[in-house]
């Protein structure tokens, strides 16, 4: 009863809302989810990365659950994100650390590369398919060998961006992953992106939860509105064009991002 106590119905709403978005594209979390507590609700950024990293382990974890039981998961490639993102992520916990991370100063940085990480996605989402056609004929002579070195130097970009934005991971993992693995199976690259998220936002979370930035009541509420949305999400994806729902998800970062840059 505690608990339920707790939720707050507007978070809640919010927590549907995100989910139904994530349900239908596979993505938009972290992207959607931060700038909502900053921009909507005036959720200091610290907290809402916090908040929202600990919110992705939860619902990272359920997918990679679905993922590995259908066998869309590479472990080879999670282990290589991992290598390189674990140590960043402490890396970047242990100077965000040094930092009044709840000041004003520290708050803007964040929300600047929080917005900066949106307009990226946007681009990603949008020009995904000719960037790699366009770079297609550039990676085609890469070895094994390199693509292990640089999805590990992958892993580590994505520790530092998503530690302080808790956005990164998805969209620009997977266009990463595109150009790494372009014999892997779409559905292989998303499982293994988002089996890669569970130990990063994991250890990023932890990291927040250290550092005093994490809303435990606020966390309740989006996980309650957030399940059952991911769930409706997921019925009505096979009818909601994937073509129409991108772009309309893209413009909102252009225009969520654009206004935490400025």
């Amino acid at each position: 009863m505690e608990i339920l106590s707790s939720i707050n119905p507007l978070f809640m709403l919010s927590g549907f809302f995100v989910g139904l978005l994530v349900g239908q594209t596979g993505m938009g979390g972290g992207s959607l989810m931060t700038p909502i507590l900053v921009l909507l609700f005036g959720i200091h950024p610290a907290t809402a990365v916090g908040t929202d990293l600990f919110y992705a382990a939860a619902t990272k974890s359920a997918g990679t659950l679905i993922h590995g039981l259908n066998h869309t998961v590479d472990w080879r490639i999670v282990r290589r994100l991992a290598l390189g993102s674990v140590p960043a992520t402490l890396v970047t916990l242990a100077v965000i650390s040094r930092f009044d991370i709840s000041g004003s100063t520290t708050g803007r940085i964040i929300g600047l590369v929080l917005g900066v990480m949106l307009l990226l996605t946007a681009v990603s989402l949008i020009l995904r398919r000719r960037f790699l056609t366009v770079m297609e004929p550039v990676m085609a002579g890469i070895t094994p060998q390199q693509a292990a070195r640089l999805t590990t130097l992958t892993g580590a970009v994505l520790g530092v961006l998503v530690t302080i934005s808790s956005v990164g991971a998805g969209a620009l993992g997977v266009t990463v992953l595109l150009l790494l693995y372009p014999r892997a199976r779409m559905a292989v690259i998303v499982g293994s992106d988002i089996a890669h998220a569970v130990p990063l936002t994991l250890v990023a979370g932890i990291g927040h939860w250290w550092m005093g930035s994490i809303d435990w009541p606020l966390l309740t509420s989006l996980l309650a509105g957030s399940i059952p949305g991911i769930v409706l999400g997921s019925y009505l994806s096979a009818r909601i064009p994937d073509a129409v729902l991108r772009p309309i998800l893209a413009v909102t970062l252009v225009v969520v991002g654009g206004r935490l840059v400025y």
